[in-house]
């Protein structure tokens, strides 16, 4: 017998609850009503057919605080029926990779029809988001309750739910056995070990696991980096211009690790499906406006915004608000050499010891000072990137990334230009690479981690009084979990945690030919780090849900780009040092000359390992 969504039955009253719908706290009856009958509603009737209930049942809110909570579910038939929706990609059994189509269940490898673990839990909890994101008005004028929400013919329900405030959150729910099981095989037992890629990607995700992978590649790539600067630090780091050699390896090592990622990247997501798995047609992002009108492409009423009012306001106010934020960022940096000369001249008029330690106050300074001046200016970039009202989400994402990456850059390595440039002096150059890159790895570890742990281990203990202070007769396990899950912070995305890889290989890449153990420390971090972003993934978050990625997105790019700049400075760098000029002692032009050549042999080079 051929299953069909209409026969499928979504009153089941006892369901594994997937995902947690939460409604604010004044929400009207008829509201919840019209919301529960569209969620079990028929695919034909313009439902998304899942499993819906309360979180408690009548006699649990007479006994536990009533919470405007709701769990949704969905049978394993249904969940297999959205896999194909959505075309997911799975390995058959002849080991190709196809899209998932319910027809041909059995030729899968690994499909049973008593086996429920064929999707991952990310995938099923990622195909329920997509089903109530696809939950789209019809007749519908306005949500039931509220005559201010307006509705119109193909518009996203839970999406103008959730900016009305009648939904507050909408996340998926831990699974405590199965997270146990991954946290012990990944950062409980802290042991210089391979990550559980595979077992990351099934519980959270294709986005998270590469994350990981990228983190975990880029860690071991420093090591040789790392084993070669500890004895050139030791062995020759008295004589401060000795780093040509140094600087060539740099060279290399920064254009080579980029391209095997790539192709190991590409093996991964083939081995999970999302090298070749079709891309969804890209929604209108929750935050764009407009005037209603009829979308050319897609036929359907939806908001319109004139791209030319977006390039006004991008070339008019944005891009000035950018440019003006980068010479504050180069005035800071002005004020930094005032107090690293006062510093010096206060040393060499005392010459005592506390004043030889003065000397790396201005740069501790200026590096707590930069990463205060990043995150403000985060807050004003997403401000003025949602100001310019995108359509699609990735487009947001594009021009978020530009104005944060161009700023970064410019914040944490301009000084060090400066320094290596124009005052040429490798002993400053030295010392304010060591200072930028170490404090920000500590304020890094402390703010993303460390802070936000303590904070939810102190609510994890009050939610916990609570609930034994109940008495219950009920099991509150669900409850418990549930309230302790929604006060997470949420995840905002792997934004963050790739910018601060692409400002350390920065640090690593550009400048640590003079300062050979940059490697060494970046690599005890991201040690840590990988332990750290576990527990903040695991215990600090909401779950978040599952996104099907091909690679690192736009984050290779601007690696890359990096990579393509660190070839130049190495090239000038070695065109500066002293070995170099004593082979051309008269001619500085034909030195220039054999400079320039290089640096475009190794973009020459860069360029073509990455075409093959």
């Amino acid at each position: 017998m051929r299953v069909t969504l209409s026969t499928l039955d979504t009153c089941e009253s006892s369901f594994t609850p997937l995902v947690v719908i939460e409604l604010a706290q004044d929400v009207k009856d008829e509201t919840k009503e019209w919301l529960k009958n569209r969620i079990i509603a028929k695919k034909k009737d313009g439902g998304a057919q899942l499993l819906f209930r309360p979180l408690l049942n009548k006699y649990e809110k007479e006994t536990l605080e009533n919470q405007n909570l709701y769990l949704v579910g969905a049978s394993n038939v249904r969940l297999l029926l959205g896999a194909e929706a959505v075309g997911l990609v799975k390995e058959c059994t002849d080991a190709a990779m196809r899209a998932f189509t319910y027809g041909t269940r059995h030729n899968f490898k690994g499909f049973h029809d008593n086996n429920n673990d064929f999707l991952t839990m990310a995938e099923c909890q990622f195909i329920i988001k997509h089903e109530l994101e696809n939950l789209r008005a019809r007749d519908e004028k306005m949500i039931p309750g509220y005559p201010q929400a307006k509705l119109y013919p193909g518009k996203s329900l839970m999406r103008r739910l959730l900016t009305s405030g009648i939904v507050t959150q909408v996340f998926p729910l831990h699974d405590t056995e199965a997270l146990k099981k991954l946290e012990d095989t990944w950062y409980t037992r802290f042991a210089l070990k391979y990550q559980p890629i595979d077992s990351i990607r099934s519980y959270f995700g294709e986005t998270i696991a590469l994350y990981f992978g990228f983190l975990e590649y880029f860690t071991f790539a420093l090591i040789p980096m790392a084993i070669i600067g500890l004895p050139y630090y030791l062995f020759v780091w008295e004589d401060y211009d000795k780093y040509v050699i140094f600087a060539s390896f740099n060279l290399i090592w920064s254009t080579v690790i980029l391209e095997v990622w790539k192709r190991g990247c590409a093996n991964m997501t083939y081995r999970w499906g999302t090298l070749v798995m079709k891309r969804q047609f890209e929604e209108p992002r929750p935050g764009f406006h407009g005037v209603l009108g009829i979308n050319s492409v897609t036929g359907r009423e939806e908001p319109l915004y004139s791209s030319y009012k977006r390039q006004l306001r991008i070339y008019l106010v944005s891009l000035p608000f950018v440019c003006l934020c980068l010479y504050f960022s180069l005035y800071v940096m002005m004020i930094y050499f005032d107090m690293e000369d006062w510093a010096l001249s206060l040393h060499e008029d005392s010459g005592s010891e506390w004043t030889s330690l003065l000397l790396y106050v201005p740069s501790i300074v200026y590096a707590v000072v930069i990463e205060i001046m990043n995150r403000l200016y985060r807050y004003a970039a997403e401000f003025l990137t949602s100001w310019e009202n995108h359509r699609l989400e990735s487009a947001y994402q594009n021009h978020l990334i530009l104005k944060v990456l161009v700023f970064n850059f410019l914040n944490c390595f301009a000084s060090l230009f400066y320094i290596a440039f124009v005052l040429k002096d490798m002993k400053l150059l030295r010392q304010s690479l060591a200072t930028l890159l170490i404090t920000s790895q500590i304020l890094n570890q402390v703010v993303e981690s460390l802070l936000p742990y303590w904070l939810q281990r102190k609510y994890c203990a009050r939610v916990k009084r609570k609930v034994q202070a109940l008495k219950s007769d009920v099991d509150t396990t669900l409850y418990e979990q549930v309230l302790l899950e929604k006060e997470m912070g949420t995840y905002l995305g792997t934004f963050d945690d790739y910018l601060e890889l692409f400002l350390q290989f920065g640090y690593v890449s550009l400048f640590s030919c003079v300062y050979p153990l940059a490697a060494a420390f970046a690599v005890l971090n991201n040690f840590t780090e990988v332990n750290s972003d576990a527990l903040k993934m695991c215990r600090v978050f909401k779950r978040p849900f599952a996104e099907p990625s091909a690679s690192i997105g736009v984050w290779q790019l601007a690696f890359e780009t990096m990579s393509v700049i660190s070839v130049v400075t190495n090239c000038a760098l070695i065109g500066m040092s002293p070995q170099v000029n004593a082979v051309f002692p008269e001619s500085k032009t034909d030195l220039v000359l054999i400079v320039v050549a290089v640096e475009v042999l190794g973009l020459q080079a860069s360029f073509t390992i990455g075409f093959y």
